[in-house]
């Protein structure tokens, strides 16, 4: 296969001109990795569990280095701890750096290792958290305190936000600080948290690096058909079982159409450069057969979507209920909620009526700017066969709620990972596991970034 010459990295790239970034040190890269080992040993499973003394164990090791911080509890447990690093130019809009404590649970009969024991093995760091997003965290820390050790101050304010809950929308996380303690992101233009700065190779040698800069938007909703309760032996046509079960069927089988957005289109363009291909728009199936495992990449947010997670109705075999429930995970590409939401509306019967359990924004902002630029030059100066592109981001994470404030937000964790890592399927997943180089390599890019960007 023919595939384009490699562009050669930006390597004058600084802002602050004649000032080389200090690297991080080895000392740094390795306390990555005990600091995400701690993490993970903490059970911040949610709901069952809350943050509180993992955020005390943030606020200690921030602590140890110097750094203040503030724990915030936005109810019993449900803690999270703020900080900020003053920078070299105090008149610039500060940069958010955030991640979130709560994982989600994990049942240790499905796992090769217990899931909350941090163990080591084979070259990886296993337990929930390990990149959803303990990893991050860790990273975090590992580089304030490095910062503190030596001295070396990031190019502009930091704020440090380690968040509670999450993984059951940012409740009485993100969107609770944002409503009741914005005072807190004063000043604060731009974020980065998790959704992408992952590796994904091309092939043995170039990788892509998705940088997030969209999000599809959340419409978790509960269906529920009501109908005429009667005995299970006798025929009934207003079964609200059997309505629910067909309509649910209609909704999962539903397929969406493509909705080519900008973040999703330059990705795909990228792609196909480095393939040595064209991405025709008007022939996009067939395109994406030309681009090998990043067609299957990146189906995810070519469409709106919606799929049926959860069951409930009736309480005795031989008893017709009344009443059934569901739930669908649905999602949405910024701009085409509409659309999703007529659909949806279109495949329910008059017996079903539907009721929000967690609605919220798709997001979009443009990949420009500097700290686009010092995102992408911290990565390949670390990999110089490192291509950042675009991304959105097919779930949902904490931007949302600082996309109120006016903050532009980005996903970047800065993992260069295996070329055999099946990366995405370890989300929520049994043996969820980070590489020790991973965790290294994401301690020198964010070294080098805090002090660009």
């Amino acid at each position: 296969m023919n595939t384009a010459p490699e562009t050669t990295p930006d390597t004058t790239f600084s802002a602050t001109p004649g000032t080389a970034p200090v690297p991080a040190s080895q000392e740094a890269q390795d306390e990555a990795i005990t600091l995400c080992a701690e993490l993970i040993r903490f059970d911040t499973s949610n709901p069952t569990s809350n943050e509180r003394a993992s955020a005390e164990w943030v606020v200690a090791r921030l602590a140890e280095a110097g750094i203040a911080s503030e724990l915030i509890e936005s109810a019993p447990g449900r803690a999270s701890v703020i900080a900020r690093i003053p920078g070299r130019d105090r008149d610039r809009g500060a940069l958010l750096l955030h991640g979130h404590l709560d994982v989600v649970p994990a049942d240790a009969r499905e796992w090769q290792v217990p899931p909350f024991s941090g163990e080591i093995r084979d070259g990886y760091l296993w337990g929930r958290g390990a990149i959803d997003m303990k990893d991050t965290l860790a990273v975090m820390l590992a580089t304030a305190r490095h910062f503190a050790r030596t001295g070396t101050k990031p190019s502009r304010d930091l704020v440090l936000a380690f968040l509670a809950d999450e993984e059951a929308g940012g409740k009485l996380g993100a969107h609770w600080l944002v409503e009741h303690r914005p005072e807190l992101f004063a000043g604060v233009t731009e974020a980065i948290g998790e959704g992408g700065g992952f590796s994904f190779a091309i092939d043995d040698t170039r990788r892509l690096y998705p940088i997030e800069n969209a999000q599809r938007g959340m419409a978790w909703m509960e269906l529920t058909a009501t109908g005429r309760a009667g005995h299970g032996s006798s025929p009934n046509d207003e079964n609200a079982v059997t309505d629910l079960a067909h309509t649910v069927t209609r909704i999962g089988r539903e397929t969406f159409p493509i909705r080519l957005i900008e973040p999703v289109r330059a990705l795909l363009h990228e792609a196909a450069r480095l393939y040595g291909t064209h991405f025709d728009e008007n022939d996009i199936e067939n395109s994406l057969t030309r681009l090998g495992p990043v067609a299957d990449f990146i189906q995810v947010v070519l469409r709106n979507s919606a799929n049926p997670t959860m069951f409930s109705a009736g309480y005795q075999t031989n008893v017709i209920p009344g009443k059934a429930t569901a739930r669908i995970d649905a999602r949405f590409l910024p701009g085409h909620e509409q659309e999703l939401l007529d659909t949806i509306d279109r495949l329910l019967p008059p017996t079903i009526t539907r009721q929000w359990i967690n609605h919220d924004i798709a997001m979009e902002t443009t990949f420009e700017g500097p700290l686009v630029d010092a995102m992408r030059h911290a990565i390949q100066t670390e990999d110089p066969h490192g291509h950042p592109v675009p991304y959105c981001n097919p779930g949902g994470t904490d931007a949302k709620a600082f996309t109120h404030l006016g903050i532009r937000c980005y996903g970047f964790k800065a993992l260069k990972l295996p070329h055999d890592l099946d990366y995405g399927r370890l989300f929520h997943a049994t043996d969820e596991r980070v590489p020790l180089e991973s965790l290294r390599f994401s301690a020198r890019v964010m070294t080098h970034l805090w002090q660009l960007a």
